[in-house]
């Protein structure tokens, strides 16, 4: 079984505005809302993808009940945690200005709540595949990914993690099976600027060889790299198509890396499956559906083969 984390899902509250103004009175011309969170949209692009996964985290309020029922709309399986207290968050996010977007704090996460999850995971048995995705709530202990990685090391659980800086780094030594920084993000980590994906291999090494098995960087318009535990690198640019919403694209990729491994333990087939997946929702108002993860898949794989 797939496993995914999310500590502070939201309800995305999208929303297009013609001529936006400051300080004036501004109206929607079209609005979405949407379950949030990076372990919840690679959880959405696994059940797309027809892989059976459990979405786990903590949920509080009126706005999570609703997060519930959205989530179970889509129709993945969710064992989240409601919390008494506060309400979970809502982060609005403005499209006609990419990047733009103003997020909720969300509830507060007590030890007793974080104890009960850590229940849940000591379910978790060899094989089964855990993925940590995203920053956590400041209510929360800055050490919480290593701390659940310490608590499930030796199980034969295949670690994955989303995380910038400390969070990622100090994992490392549970030899996570999958991490996915960005070029920038794995820049920042060794003090360098990465531009191509030539220069970004040797410092995707470099978090190999503090633990990491595999390494998939995320370049926005300029691809991806996969440095493997086998020794394989692989390449590739960005598949053609029009931007029209970046939100969800890393966390679709991580979700088409780990479905392609789970269909054929072949490391190029995982890398070309979390390129189209991210490239997919990256091209899709919505997290890519399996059509249109094909449809690219389809493309890379013809390109091999001339």
């Amino acid at each position: 079984m797939i496993y995914t984390v999310t500590f502070n899902p939201s309800l995305d509250y999208i929303v297009s505005m013609k001529d936006f103004q400051l300080g004036k009175t501004n109206r929607t011309c079209s609005e979405q809302m949407l379950p949030g969170g990076k372990g919840i949209n690679v959880s959405t692009v696994l059940y797309n993808l027809g892989i059976e996964n459990t979405a786990l985290g903590f949920t509080a309020g009126f706005t999570g009940e609703e997060l519930l029922r959205k989530m179970k709309e889509i129709g993945f399986f969710c064992d989240f945690i409601h919390l008494e207290h506060g309400c979970s968050r809502i982060n609005i996010k403005l499209k006609d200005f990419d990047g733009t977007e103003i997020n909720g704090q969300g509830p507060s996460i007590s030890q007793e709540a974080i104890g009960r999850l850590m229940k849940k995971l000591d379910r978790l048995k060899a094989e089964d595949t855990l993925i940590l995705a995203g920053s956590i709530p400041k209510c929360m202990p800055d050490s919480i990914y290593h701390d659940i990685l310490s608590f499930l090391d030796g199980r034969g659980i295949r670690f994955v993690v989303d995380a910038t800086q400390n969070l990622l780094l100090n994992v490392l030594k549970y030899r996570p099976f999958l991490i996915k920084p960005n070029n920038h993000e794995l820049g920042e980590i060794f003090g360098v600027t990465l531009s191509t994906r030539e220069e970004v291999v040797p410092y995707a090494r470099k978090l190999q060889e503090k633990g990491a098995r595999n390494v998939l960087v995320s370049m926005a318009g300029q691809g991806a790299v996969l440095t493997a535990e086998n020794g394989e690198v692989h390449m590739q640019p960005a598949p053609k198509g029009t931007l029209v919403n970046a939100v969800g694209a890393g966390d679709s990729m991580v979700a088409g890396f780990v479905a392609g491994w789970t269909q054929k333990q072949n490391y190029r087939h995982a890398f070309h499956m979390g390129i189209s997946a991210g490239s997919a929702s990256a091209f899709s108002d919505l997290l890519a559906s399996r059509e249109e993860i094909c449809k690219i898949y389809e493309t890379l794989k013809y390109a091999d083969e001339q």
